[in-house]
């Protein structure tokens, strides 16, 4: 997730541009993370970071990007943890729901997936990415006419969006395959046909 380093700087200048003034050592341990953040070096930057907490537990910035380390870690619920101390001074952000969405998708909850995702939509109706994420778990779920419809939206936000059209065509051979298949039940034969060809695809 190349993306994710540019978001990442991104909420750094909008987040720090609103905060108090903060010590030359604990913004020297700051940053120092998002130095180690953006070339790779996840662990270096997480301590980094929890050396910014613990000189000032109210140091929000440093907990949301300590948990977008943690993510690219593979520490999910660290990264949710992190994420809901962020979201706990600024819930008007849609960013951190929708990244905290994206660590509850990594542990297989796509109803808190979808709450989150459905907040971060809330705060930014035009966030391509959360409409995509949701429909991913809306499709997770068996629920794919929402998914399709989530899919759109992200299309029509932003008509470039690779990952989406893939995610509705798969949604639609999917919401197919259910279709042949109650229809093969019903002894129809060349619904029992199609299905064959959708799941052989």
């Amino acid at each position: 997730m190349s993306r994710l380093k540019n978001i990442t700087l991104v909420f750094i200048l909008v987040l720090l541009s609103g905060v108090p003034a903060y010590g030359a050592d604990i913004m020297s341990y700051f940053n120092k993370g998002n130095d180690y953040f953006n070339e790779g070096n996840y662990e270096k930057a997480i301590k980094e970071y929890t050396s910014a907490v613990s000189m000032d537990p109210q140091f929000m910035d440093a907990y949301y990007n300590r948990g977008l380390a943690y993510y690219k870690r593979e520490k999910h619920d660290e990264a949710i943890a992190d994420f809901s101390k962020a979201i706990g001074s600024s819930s008007n952000n849609a960013e951190i729901y929708h990244f905290r969405a994206l660590a509850y998708y990594k542990k297989g909850n796509y109803n808190k997936t979808i709450e989150d995702e459905t907040r971060a939509i809330a705060i930014n109706p035009r966030f391509a990415d959360a409409y995509h994420n949701r429909g991913i778990s809306y499709a997770k779920k068996g629920r794919y006419e929402d998914a399709i419809e989530d899919y759109n939206k992200a299309i029509a936000i932003k008509p470039g969006f690779t990952a989406a059209y893939f995610s509705r065509g798969v949604a639609y051979a999917r919401r197919a395959a259910a279709d042949f298949q109650k229809a093969c039940d019903m002894g129809i034969p060349v619904a029992c046909e199609n299905m064959k060809q959708v799941s052989a695809e």
